[in-house]
């Protein structure tokens, strides 16, 4: 580090004013006989001047107030020129200042200071090069022996004495080292609209305090961020050179244990789906689906939660995030009901977690991004009952969603009716009676045999009320009631029998549960 105080150990220097700032590093070397050079400097250069414009004490002291107010690390008064010593009214607003300034004899040329300093200059940065690619290649083994994004992210804290936290794109922290000192909210916001922007580029906010650092983390799809590595200095001053070449650096780092820890997930993800998917449909011993289960962390005692929500890929982020938040092992898939639409079902390890409670507290986060969110759990059930555990939190979301006044969250105690059809753990039984009751609509090998099944189920959960099942259905109620008569004749029930409706809806609920 060049200072004024290790530029006096090689020249005769002699220092007048501000000995208390002379250990200031000097960022570079400028020489001006400009009346005023503050305009044209960024701050930490120590500027060299014989002063030759310098006639009067007004521009004397301008000259000094001038730099000190843009933070220049110092003044060097050549002497020997136009002035034979150091005007006594620099000197006295130096001290007053407590601005370095210090006299430069004749017998010293400018450009030997100057070249001095240069030479320290660059060896500083190739230290800070070389301190630095040492660091990298640290952080870059401890990527390739499997360290997890965590673990890395400390090793950057410490590195550069500070807290580093990773945001992804959507302005969410995916780590940190420490507690933030800063609104992550509005930190959060500021980075999801800079990452939509495209503004690849390091920046300072008011929301992080000074000596602090947001860099943009690559991204494997052309010029979008992977997410933000914000870096926080312990002291609250400008990070230094390291510090700032640091985040740079190990940015890339970061976004590649980013991509590692997608990749893990993502398989994680698709091995959840098969899972369950054998799981729902009956394939496999329960035994092995219990065995299967432990890869994910899970105990003996597991729940199902189920999400409907409008964007179940946010969704299932969020239901991550806060799941991991919680310390509760999971395992998070998203499947689909019998008629296509997508649920966001989440396997918790329910021995020291009430299945409810946790599925209302999920609910209240997760349903904060959504614009429609519903939830619902099933109790808690060994873990070779999965297949039986998805049913009952699937029919509690459906019988919750019933009536009047359908409530946001459903649990076990709704499910009423579906008690009776959970009960019946045959798959030839449930598709007996289903058959039995169904079987005119799909036996005539008629093109719109599912059109026809969601019409009756819409209908019959509206209560046969025309206009709300029409709405749902996206159809005009003539269309509706056609539908209805057709499917009468086929079944040979009659809709205004409500013996029969309850007959269809159990029917449907059975066909569901082994679709």
């Amino acid at each position: 580090m060049i200072t004024i105080a290790g530029l006096r150990e090689d020249f005769p220097l002699t220092l007048l004013a501000g000995e208390s700032a002379a250990g200031h590093p000097i960022r570079w070397v400028h020489i001006s006989e400009h009346e005023d050079p503050a305009p044209w400097l960024s701050g930490g250069e120590l500027v060299l001047t014989t002063g030759y414009k310098l006639d009067t004490e007004d521009k004397q002291r301008r000259f000094v107030e001038s730099l000190a107010g843009q933070n220049a690390a110092g003044l060097g008064f050549g002497t020997g020129f136009d002035h034979d010593e150091v005007p006594p009214a620099m000197i006295e607003t130096a001290g007053e200042l407590d601005f370095p300034l210090f006299q430069v004899p004749y017998s010293v040329p400018f450009i030997a200071i100057s070249e001095k300093a240069s030479v320290g200059l660059i060896n500083d940065q190739f230290k800070i090069l070389e301190r630095g690619s040492k660091v990298q290649g640290q952080l870059e083994l401890q990527l390739i022996e499997g360290a997890g994004l965590k673990t890395i992210v400390t090793s950057i804290a410490d590195s550069v004495s500070g807290r580093v936290f990773v945001f992804d794109r959507a302005g969410r922290v995916v780590t940190g080292s420490g507690e933030p000192e800063f609104e992550v909210e509005v930190v959060g916001a500021e980075l999801k609209k800079r990452s939509e922007q495209r503004r690849r580029i390091p920046y300072e906010t008011d929301a992080l305090r000074e000596g602090s650092l947001a860099v943009p983390i690559p991204g494997s799809e052309g010029d979008q961020t992977a997410g933000w590595l914000v870096v926080v200095a312990d002291r609250r001053e400008p990070l230094g050179q390291f510090e700032t070449l640091m985040a740079r650096l190990s940015s890339t780092v970061v976004g590649l244990g980013m991509m590692r820890m997608r990749a893990v997930r993502e398989t994680e993800r698709r091995l959840a789906g098969g899972l369950l998917a054998d799981a729902i449909h009956g394939k496999g011993d329960p035994a092995d689906v219990a065995r299967r289960l432990r890869s994910f962390g899970l105990g003996s005692t597991i729940a199902v939660l189920v999400f409907d929500a409008d964007a179940p890929d946010l969704a299932e982020a969020s239901l991550e995030g806060c799941l991991e938040k919680r310390s509760i092992a999971a395992m998070i898939a998203t499947t689909e009901d019998a008629s296509g639409k997508p649920l966001v079902c989440a396997v918790v390890d329910a021995s020291d977690a009430e299945p409810v409670e946790l599925a209302t507290e999920l609910h209240g986060e997760i349903g904060a991004d959504q614009a429609k969110c519903r939830a619902a759990a099933s109790r808690p059930s060994p873990d070779h009952a999965l297949r039986r555990a998805f049913h009952e939190a699937r029919c509690a979301l459906e019988a919750s969603s019933m009536g009047s006044d359908p409530r946001p969250v459903g649990s076990y105690s709704d499910l009423g009716a579906f008690t009776l059809l959970l009960s019946v753990q045959d798959d030839e039984a449930l598709r007996q009676f289903s058959g039995a009751v169904l079987g005119g609509i799909e036996a005539g090998d008629d093109p719109q045999a599912e059109e026809l099944m969601r019409s009756l189920e819409a209908f019959i959960e509206c209560n046969g009320n025309w206009e709300r099942a029409a709405k749902r259905l996206y159809c005009h109620r003539h269309t509706l009631r056609h539908r209805i008569t057709k499917i009468e004749e086929m079944t040979g029930r009659d809709f205004h029998r409500a013996t029969d409706r309850i007959e269809c809806w159990l029917a449907l609920q059975a066909r569901q549960m082994i679709d």
